[in-house]
């Protein structure tokens, strides 16, 4: 295989680093990275530098942070590259047309879902919250849409009762890289035939925001369940008692065993329970906890915090 092509790799979380290692251990002209602008993260709200940076940095490989790629000055600095392909992973930014148009072998893209389901930016929580029994990865040639250009190559993963979107993620990057890997060489030779992507059963998976993560209790069990491993590790699905904000790190739905139904009165309600000592009541059946995590305090199996948090069970979350 010739590795000669130039390539130029854009992406920015942990997601993409599996797909630029693989291309760099693969022998691919990496000529550059593009990356989103460092920017402030965790409690103490340090400038940090993305996954991706940082791995291009410690291979040498020269990295670009523009803003926008709209700027004229950013996409002459692109240009400036000669790229003959661009390979796109949770990069974060919009490619104009002028940038789908630069590379010769065009922009390709290595998106968390199975497409056409699950276009847009945040598939791998939609797979969850949708209680899809599989996912997996696509890699498709990028157009001006979001998500709807032509698919070279897929692979599936089922999606375990237990997968949140931060086990999920690891497993779709590293999915994905071997994809990658595998499917450029028949892309670099024309012995790939892109795949037109069917309007028919397409759905969207917009932006998580922190706000989704709040927990109502007049909701199924079961799809709560669902939007705690969904919002794990970000933002949390949480809940709020004593005036405090509760996150729920790990949970599953059932039912009590006096099978007795619930009104709307006692949604919320925390109540005792065997195996599990404790749940909270919804719109239909428990939410069994496993562990929880007070505003301020580390996360803990739910026995280890209810010795520390008396009155808990009869109480209501909010």
């Amino acid at each position: 295989m010739d590795p000669s092509p130039r390539v130029v790799f854009m992406g920015t979380p942990e997601f993409a680093v599996p797909p630029l290692a693989a291309l760099l251990r693969a022998g691919y002209n990496v000529v550059g990275v593009l990356t989103r602008p460092d920017s402030p993260a965790g409690r103490g709200r340090q400038i940090e530098e993305s996954a991706v940076k940082q791995v291009a940095r410690a291979e040498n490989v020269p990295v670009q942070q523009p803003r926008s790629l709209r700027d004229p000055d950013a996409f002459a600095t692109l240009a400036a590259l000669g790229p003959d392909l661009i390979v796109v992973a949770a990069y974060g930014l919009i490619l104009p047309p002028a940038v789908l148009r630069l590379p010769a072998r065009g922009c390709i893209n290595i998106h968390g879902s199975l497409l056409p389901r699950h276009r847009g930016a945040a598939p791998i929580a939609a797979a969850i919250l949708a209680g899809d029994a599989e996912t997996g990865v696509s890699i498709m040639l990028m157009d001006a849409g979001v998500d709807t250009g032509p698919v070279l190559s897929r692979a599936t993963t089922a999606i375990a009762g237990d997968d949140t979107t931060g086990i999920l993620t690891a497993r779709l990057a590293a999915l994905g890289a071997d994809l990658l890997i595998g499917t450029l060489p028949a892309w670099l030779d024309g012995r790939v035939k892109p795949e037109a992507q069917a309007e028919e059963g397409a759905s969207y998976a917009p932006r998580v925001e922190k706000r989704d993560g709040q927990i109502r209790w007049g909701e199924p069990a079961e799809l709560i369940a669902r939007r705690v491993r969904a919002y794990q590790p970000w933002p949390s699905a949480y809940t709020a008692w004593r005036g405090q904000i509760l996150k729920v790190i790990r949970a599953r739905a059932g039912q009590r065993s006096s099978d007795q139904g619930s009104g709307a009165r006692e949604w919320g309600l925390v109540v005792e329970g065997a195996p599990d000592p404790a749940g909270v009541v919804t719109g239909n059946g428990v939410l069994w906890l496993e562990e929880v995590q007070l505003a301020g305090k580390r996360a803990l199996p739910l026995k280890a915090f209810l010795r520390g948090a008396p009155g808990f069970v009869g109480s209501r979350l909010e």
